[in-house]
């Protein structure tokens, strides 16, 4: 699937911002990006979210405010029967500007500088949120102007949690665009059973070593390191979510042995599994 440039000018018409709400029956792969700024909120579902070059798992609660031209998607777990909603607001860079220009609101900006990375929010955030985006979606057109500025006033103001490394830079592009989602989606799929350099190289038909190049440019991380990343976040769902032994989880998330996943877990969580699943 090619990553796409998503033209939002139809949805937002002559709209500094928008504020709706989404069902739809799962979350499919639709790896885009957009000059706007989004803020969505997970009413319902759960899965992995992929921001840059993160990969997390999501449920209903999950507040994320991306930065412009910020590579994203959510994908609902397979074989999940209930439907996904989410409210969505998005406002354009020239909204954002615009509203700096008073002085009351410079505090803003330290926020929009920071959400180019993606930012995750927590829980009492998200709750208090919920409310006010809910609200906004039937609100008048001055009342929504004045509940999004209570939001981003909100969300300057509590601590938040960056979802793509320091490192992670977007390429620009639509043909290297193009070739890492093409990558990312082979990985989303092949992760459980085999991923493998010579596999991943020859879906963007450039050789191992060039391929490694391309790979660590465009993501900030090793082919292995995003991999591994994508096979711990599947771990660590089924280690809260299931009581199947951990040797097990292992093998399903794509791990060869269970003394190389120990390691990996470790290294990438401050904890060995065991630890985690007792948090």
């Amino acid at each position: 699937m090619k990553p796409r440039f998503e033209q939002l000018s139809a949805i937002k018409g002559n709209q500094s911002f928008v504020c709706y709400e989404l069902n739809v029956p799962a979350f499919g792969f639709y790896w885009h990006y957009h000059p706007e700024y989004e803020l969505t909120c997970i009413l319902e579902g759960k899965g992995k979210k992929l921001v840059g070059d993160s990969y997390e798992n999501f449920r209903g609660g999950d507040l994320v405010l991306l930065g412009p031209h910020l590579p994203h998607t959510w994908i609902s777990d397979k074989g999940l029967k209930e439907h996904c909603r989410a409210i969505v607001i998005q406002f354009s860079p020239v909204f954002a500007e615009q509203i700096l220009q008073f002085q009351e609101l410079a505090g803003l900006e330290k926020l929009f500088i920071r959400s180019y990375k993606g930012l995750h929010f927590n829980q009492v955030t998200t709750n208090r949120c919920i409310a006010l985006m809910q609200e906004m979606i039937v609100a008048s057109e001055v009342h929504k102007f004045s509940l999004l500025l209570q939001i981003l006033e909100l969300l300057s103001n509590t601590e938040s949690s960056p979802l793509a490394s320091a490192k992670y830079k977007a390429m620009k592009g639509n043909a290297n665009q193009q070739r890492i989602n093409q990558v990312f989606q082979y990985v989303d799929n092949e992760f459980k059973q085999g991923v493998s350099l010579k596999e991943a190289a020859a879906t963007i038909h450039l050789s191992e070593s060039a391929f490694c190049k391309f790979f660590k440019r465009a993501s900030g991380k090793t082919f292995s390191e995003y991999t591994n990343d994508i096979r711990i976040a599947h771990a660590c769902q089924l280690l809260m979510e299931t009581d199947e032994p951990i040797s097990a989880i292992a093998l399903e998330s794509g791990f060869e042995s269970l003394t190389y996943f120990n390691r990996v877990f470790l290294k990438k969580k401050k904890m060995r599994p065991r630890a985690f699943r007792n948090l």
